[in-house]
């Protein structure tokens, strides 16, 4: 078995927006180096300051390299049929994969990451970049910071972990099945293995343990999986993968309530990886307020979150669809509900379906009353529901509570628990922020499965 152990320098942190500058390639056969390769690359993007600092590369010294295509064909000959090998595999193998591909040529190979094999083989040292291993192992390290110096050593390291694995970790992450290799450089194994394949809730967490990314899965293990795998080579991909430390679960009872764990962690936590979900707010509600006159108004608006609400929207139609049939049902005033602004008289009233509260025709009392009456059947409108579905074991099931419309809380029972004793059921749950995503979630849900819903009554 041949191993390419590969090094390079580059322009900045992720493939897709910077270049190589240069790179070094170590053919080894398990006990030497039989066959090296280097060179300095032009790449496309200039070198910022800060790199040319730590490496020394400068763009004069690249301006008159060759560009990487012209190298592309002697790379992928070397490497194609080759162990891939680096120290922190995925960072070097994401640049030569993106920049072979765009030279037209698709690198499969098999790889081995170094930082990772040398936390299993050499457990216990203080840090595990290549210099600080490098001085824990005794491994000359020259020219640090260039492709030829880095790649030389991390040659010798490989060595080193090739004479002492007697645990067959190599083997075992060079296994077609093993997605070792895949995994984050500063994510250990264990963490995966630990993930059940269960539905729940995940949490993605740096190295001081903030909360990075939530997310929600039907089996955690293979979800959070397929996290690590793709060719996607831009700055945010990289810098996340790079960023996982350890992974953190929550086990739920159903994939719904995974769904709304995770609405629920994210609006709590907001971490700086979830956009979409932040994104999701109310936008339009159906308000009420007594003007100076004493009559009651209806109207809808977009969404405050300060403010009371009857009831809340998606979309202005669907906001002025339900106002209208409470206006046609109850003979309220098309003006004093805004559907009408820019008349004295709303047409309702030229029509007889309007008893003339726009122009103070009929008392604010006797109007207020029809009001009171479409509110109350708006009140009557929104539901009260359970949904009883599996648990995490067989001894319980999961609860999720709708009242009057509004998403209440979830938890599990006793699988004996009587779910018509609303009052019981309902002291068990654990209550949580409610929004139309949420009910949203929950209505689908039980449409799809109605032997789900059980309708309850309720009086709190």
């Amino acid at each position: 078995m041949l191993f390419a152990v590969v090094d390079i320098e580059t322009t900045g942190g992720y493939a897709s927006q910077n270049g190589i500058t240069e790179i070094s390639i170590q053919i080894h056969d398990g006990n030497r180096i039989i066959e090296s390769f280097e060179s300095l690359v032009r790449p496309d993007h200039a070198i910022p300051p800060y790199i040319e600092a730590l490496t020394g590369i400068s763009n004069d010294l690249v301006s008159t390299a060759p560009k990487f295509e012209s190298l592309a064909g002697k790379i992928y000959e070397l490497l194609h049929d080759k162990v891939f090998v680096a120290h922190n595999v995925n960072f070097d193998f994401s640049f030569i994969r993106h920049q072979l591909e765009e030279s037209g040529y698709k690198l499969q190979c098999k790889k081995l990451c170094t930082v990772r094999l040398s936390r299993k083989i050499f457990p216990g040292f203080p840090s595990y970049s290549l210099g600080k291993l490098c001085l824990s192992l005794n491994i000359e390290l020259n020219n640090r910071h260039r492709a030829g110096g880095d790649a030389a050593a991390t040659a010798v390291l490989l060595g080193l972990l090739l004479r002492a694995d007697q645990q067959g970790y190599i083997s075992q992450s060079l296994n077609k099945a093993s997605k070792e290799q895949a995994i984050p450089p500063n994510l250990s194994g264990s963490a995966i293995e630990r993930l059940p394949e269960n539905p729940g809730v995940y949490y993605f967490k740096d190295q001081k343990g903030k909360v990075l990314y939530i997310g929600k899965a039907k089996n955690l293990k293979k979800r959070v999986c397929s996290h690590f795998t793709g060719n996607n080579s831009g700055k945010q991909r990289q810098e996340f993968l790079k960023n996982i430390y350890d992974i953190d679960f929550e086990i739920c009872g159903t994939e719904l309530m995974a769904f709304i764990l995770e609405a629920t962690e994210i609006k709590r936590l907001w971490p700086e990886n979830n956009r979409a979900m932040k994104r999701f707010e109310q936008k339009y509600s159906l308000f009420s307020y007594t003007d100076q006159r004493g009559y009651i108004r209806l109207g809808v608006d977009k969404f405050k979150k300060q403010g009371p609400s009857l009831y809340n929207f998606n979309s202005l139609s669907e906001g002025h669809s339900l106002l209208r049939m409470l206006i046609k049902e109850h003979f309220l005033c098309e003006r004093l509900c805004f559907i009408q602004k820019n008349r004295l008289a709303c047409t309702g009233h030229e029509e007889g379906k309007c008893s003339g509260a726009c122009i103070g025709k009929e008392s604010a009392a006797a109007y207020n009353v029809r009001v009171k009456y479409a509110i109350r059947q708006l009140e009557d409108m929104l539901p009260t529901f359970a949904v009883i579905d599996q648990g995490r074991t067989e001894d319980e099931q999961s609860c999720l509570w709708v009242e009057k419309g509004q998403f209440y809380g979830m938890g599990y029972i006793s699988a004996y628990t009587d779910v018509n004793n609303a009052a019981l059921l309902k002291s068990t749950l654990s209550p949580l922020p409610s929004n139309d995503y949420i009910l949203n979630l929950i209505l689908s849900y039980t449409a799809a499965n109605p032997g789900k819903k059980f309708n309850v009554e309720f009086s709190p």
